[in-house]
């Protein structure tokens, strides 16, 4: 049962507490404490008093009388009467006349309250400070936690994630369970000479499960896993970086055989440049980090897992040899790889008989292992809005769609025209694509729009695994792309802002032909571009001189254009297909592959 916690109160909180006490003090408590008492007596004493020579200091007021006895020890109060002769008798009796002092107070009392009350207040204030900064910088009570280090430490626990749990990965899962062998048996690999890599990398994609390959390390491996995140490493003060690698390597050893995961070790492994703007806290993490990996001292039965998207910016120590000795890649699942996450993903939700995940695996070609995961469960929120207690094929296949494209807008309400021209798009792109040899089947084609801005779209899933692309299938892509454009023009007459997409992509294709994958006659196999976070997305950035990047320009142009050219030219040459599955799709919405198949063949 989770706890709902307090929220905890800003530190402005306790000094305002702190300032009234203080407030309270000097205004109510130390004035009450200070003033001495008045004994309130009638006028005739005050008389009895005076002819009796005990009256000591007199302050005569506008409306009262103040007086002190000979000894000054009690202050009188009296009411001012119509006594003429008073200030004689007074003089005659001894008394004096000046101001009654009220306030007094002993020496110890002014310095208790003057001085050790406000030393206790504000050294509880200090020490109330400092256990709060200690928590955050590492945890202990003591003087001496600043610096350490606050990995998690996994449990052995049979509700923990396991090999089994994780699918698609067969290669690292392979590399991984050698790791998890020899913590179990360490002597089988001694008796032969062998060791462990001290360090193993896992490098991929965002959401290709290399977290989740590290958990199953710990539910396997039944030693304890330290985790921490890389960037938990970073801190304001110079030095506490490298505190905390040196205490959580001192736990490790301490703890051996033992397993460190670092997630997201790019946040302190980045290269060292040397340039002023380096960060020289990062760079001491850094370092220390290398001394511990292969130092003097020797790491025996440690082992370091580490995950990171950009394995290029890491620095070449810590990737070398004796170090991270180890890369294991976590790319994104083929075929057979998405179909086992879907079905792992699955065994969670209640699923209707004959699923075919194989199709569903087709329909989410390039998809990750955490997208795969969000698709079943769009799936499974599909079923209980429509009030069913299971998952079916259809709600599957619904929830990859919402996943690519978006939620479908049922408020979004086109014209006839818009529809029309949206219609003649998508069959565009569909009818240029089959016409070509080296395209993907189509698997469905509509014009309801989408949550993400598209107003219709084409799918094309491909029959199977598909690792290469030749230079054919790129182009007959290209004009896949530019059919969109062509059918409004062929059978339109005009062109729209619907086509801005289909720009996007055909002339990033195109690029890429000429200035990566080296398939321009002039230019050959140069590389004209380098790409850098592949991972991550893969920016470009050119590196040929302004003459070349003028010619490679004017090149894009041209295949671009040429491929455009023969999208219109197989459209008007089969302008009556055109038509009427354009009219269909009209009537109907949504067509499958294989109605515009049956039509297209008719």
């Amino acid at each position: 049962m989770n706890e709902v916690k307090t929220p905890k109160k800003p530190l402005i909180f306790y000094f305002a507490i702190v300032a009234a006490v203080l407030l309270f003090l000097n205004l109510f408590a130390v004035p009450s404490l200070m003033q001495r008492s008045i004994i309130e007596t009638d006028y005739g004493t005050f008389m009895d008093m005076t002819d009796e020579g005990n009256v000591g200091i007199v302050e005569m007021q506008q409306n009262q009388i103040l007086f002190t006895d000979k000894d000054g020890e009690h202050i009188y109060k009296t009411g001012l009467m119509p006594d003429p002769g008073l200030t004689e008798r007074l003089h005659d009796s001894g008394a004096r006349f000046g101001s009654v002092i009220v306030e007094e107070t002993s020496p110890w009392v002014s310095f208790l309250l003057s001085w050790v009350l406000p030393i206790i207040l504000f050294a509880a204030i200090g020490y109330w400070m400092n256990r709060q900064l200690m928590k955050k910088a590492g945890g202990g009570p003591g003087a001496m936690s600043f610096g350490k280090s606050n990995a998690k430490i996994y449990v052995q626990s049979s509700s923990g994630i396991m090999f089994s749990d994780v699918a698609g990965e067969d290669e690292a899962k392979e590399n991984l369970m050698e790791i998890v062998d020899y913590l179990h048996n360490p002597q089988k690999y001694s008796a032969v000479g062998a060791s462990m890599p001290k360090g193993i990398l896992l490098v991929g994609p965002p959401g290709t499960g290399k977290t989740m390959l590290a958990k199953a390390v710990a539910g396997e491996s039944g030693v304890p896993f330290f985790s921490i995140s890389g960037s938990e490493f970073v801190e304001m003060f110079v030095g506490m970086g490298a505190s905390k690698v040196r205490d959580l390597f001192k736990q490790a050893k301490e703890k051996a055989p033992c397993i460190v995961f670092i997630d997201e070790i790019d946040a302190i492994g980045k290269k060292r440049d040397g340039q002023l703007s380096t960060n020289d806290e990062r760079e001491q993490t850094l370092n220390q980090l290398l001394t511990e990996m292969d130092g003097f001292e020797g790491n025996n039965g440690v082992i370091i897992l580490a995950a990171t998207n950009r394995p290029e910016s890491l620095d070449p120590a810590l990737t070398r040899p004796g170090r991270f000795d180890r890369r294991v890649p976590v790319e994104l699942p083929d075929l057979k790889g998405r179909e086992e996450i879907l079905k792992v993903h699955a065994r969670k939700i209640k699923t209707d008989p004959g699923i075919d995940y194989n199709v569903i695996a087709r329909m989410a070609s390039g998809a990750s292992g955490a997208e795969l995961a969000n698709i079943v469960n769009e799936a499974a929120l599909r079923a209980v809005r429509s009030g069913r207690g299971s998952v079916s094929q259809a709600d599957l296949e619904e929830s990859i769609e919402v996943v690519i494209a978006g939620y479908q807008k049922k408020n979004a309400i086109l014209t006839d025209k818009e529809r029309k021209i949206v219609s003649y798009h998508e069959i565009g792109h569909a009818l240029v694509s089959a016409l070509q040899s080296h395209t993907a089947p189509v698997q469905k084609i509509t014009i309801i729009p989408r949550t993400s801005g598209a107003l219709g779209y084409t799918m094309q899933v491909d029959e199977g695994n598909h690792y290469l692309m030749s230079k054919e299938e790129l182009i007959e892509q290209i004009a896949t792309l530019t059919g969109g454009r062509a059918a409004e023009e062929v059978a339109c007459g005009t062109v729209t802002t619907g086509a801005s997409n289909d720009i996007e992509k055909a002339t990033k294709m195109a690029r890429a032909m000429i200035t990566q994958y080296g398939m321009s006659d002039d230019f050959d196999m140069v590389a004209l571009e380098t790409v850098t976070n592949q991972y991550l997305g893969g920016d470009t950035s050119l590196a040929c001189s302004p003459e070349i990047q003028a010619d490679i320009d004017r090149k894009v142009i041209a295949l671009v254009k040429e491929q455009h050219e023969k999208a219109k030219r197989l459209l008007s040459e089969n302008r009556g297909k055109l038509d009427q599955l354009a009219g269909y799709l009209y009537e109907k919405e949504t067509i499958t592959g294989e109605e515009f198949m049956q039509i297209l063949n008719s």
